[in-house]
């Protein structure tokens, strides 16, 4: 029903879109003593400034327009238009597109802006908008390298820090940070500002923006104490747990049996196996052999099982969640054995997936099954999540394939000025 609903949405969309590019051709906004179309709308319909603009646009530029003798003349966009007569594209995904071509016509040919609109819209029916809206600006640095080197130079040139006290003593800070300063910002302050539930299970109470505050704190406590500011594939806490070798590859204890459920070190708190063997997954397991009165007599050497190198590759294919349609946000996701390396999992590419802690429970708990085909993962729900396990392609749209469409789909121009190397 959901997608039937949708799907009639649109198609109403796509004749209400045809009506507003004609109602703009009679001038009818002017019969109601509007300025614009836009304002027209957004009274008539009670709809915000934003979504009436968006709407107008998509009537303008991808819907067939009329001319005064009653020709027929095609959209500017025509492949837009005609996904959007489909019903395969919203119009955020067509403002998306008109956005992107208005960035592109000042630096394309009219051949390289037709190559790039029909590839905009073909990508919008398996895109979202704001992923859409990273493939059209990283269409905009293909065409226009140097234009775009020179923006990130202004960027640089007009960054700004301010900070005072306020009168009761509190501190402020404003700032405008260039892209790479600020890609630097929040791959800081992310790990430190992820919500930290109570032992109890208590959600954590603080807001979006005291979590902020409290990792600029952190932040600045590490660099005062050391160099040791989180990296992204880097060293993570340890969380000590001692447990059986039996139990822990066995993964459940059941009621009465012999096997104990493990002990986190540090707090002496009893761990389930299944959370123990969740938590292997990305640990390094230190065998250790102990004598009748629980002393150890001997202590193997430690197995990564996703060193520096292997999670940095894991993060360039699968992003920091590769579950179908994840919607958490980037944070320090947890690298899954899908042969579990307790049963003699390999430790490479072709047998690990990123994922986030949540759907990280949720393979555990359900018992997705996971597959590597043509290097992106495949997830294979339950039966009670979907009778049919119908395969669904993990991971979400990433830069490298972005470069990927780019190279396949347009050829990169010719660069009448080389960028000067660094002296």
């Amino acid at each position: 029903m959901i997608r039937e609903t949708e799907a009639a949405m649109r198609a109403a969309l796509a004749t209400q879109v045809q009506a507003i590019a004609e109602a703009e051709r009679r001038g009818l906004y002017a019969d109601s003593s509007a300025r614009k179309t836009e304002v027209w709308l957004q009274e008539m319909l009670n709809i915000s400034p934003g979504e009436a603009r968006s709407r107008t646009l998509v009537a303008r530029r991808a819907t067939p327009q009329a001319t005064l003798y009653g020709e027929t003349l095609p959209a500017d966009l025509p492949a837009t238009a005609e996904a959007i007569q489909a019903g395969a594209i919203t119009v955020q995904h067509a403002r998306v597109i008109i956005d992107g071509m208005a960035r592109l016509a000042p630096i394309c040919t009219f051949d390289q802006e037709e190559q790039a609109e029909a590839m905009l819209a073909g990508y919008a029916t398996e895109f979202p908008p704001h992923h859409l809206a990273r493939l059209a600006e990283r269409l905009r640095y293909h065409f226009d390298q140097d234009g775009a080197f020179r923006e990130e130079e202004t960027q640089h040139t007009i960054r700004e820090l301010h900070y005072g006290s306020a009168a009761d003593g509190m501190m402020f800070i404003k700032a405008r940070l260039d892209r790479e300063t600020g890609a630097k910002f929040t791959a800081v302050i992310e790990p430190l500002a992820a919500p930290r539930p109570a032992e109890d299970g208590t959600l954590d109470p603080r807001t979006a923006a005291q979590r902020n505050a409290d990792a600029f704190d952190a932040m600045l406590d590490i660099t005062l104490r050391s160099d040791r500011l989180p990296r992204a594939g880097g060293q993570r806490p340890h969380l000590a747990i001692t447990i059986d070798f039996d139990d822990l590859k066995r993964g459940l204890i059941s009621p009465g049996c012999d096997g104990l459920p493990g002990t986190i070190t540090t707090t002496g708190q009893p761990i389930t196996a299944d959370n123990a063997r969740r938590l292997a997954c990305d640990a390094e397991i230190l065998p250790v052999l102990l004598g009748s009165d629980g002393a150890p007599l001997n202590v193997g050497r430690t197995e990564r099982t996703a060193p520096a190198h292997l999670r940095a590759a894991l993060l360039q294919r699968d992003d920091t969640c590769a579950f179908p349609s994840c919607d958490r946000p980037p944070g320090t996701p947890d690298a899954h054995h899908i042969v579990s390396w307790i049963d003699g999992g390999p430790t490479n590419l072709n047998n690990m997936v990123m994922l986030c802690g949540h759907h990280h429970r949720a393979i555990h708990n359900q018992h997705w099954q996971i597959t590597i085909e043509h290097n992106r993962p495949i997830f294979i729900p339950p039966t009670s999540v979907d009778p049919t396990r119908k395969p669904r392609p993990g991971g979400r749209p990433r830069h490298q394939e972005h470069h990927t469409i780019l190279r396949q789909a347009i050829p990169r121009p010719r660069q009448p000025e080389a960028t000067p190397a660094c002296p």
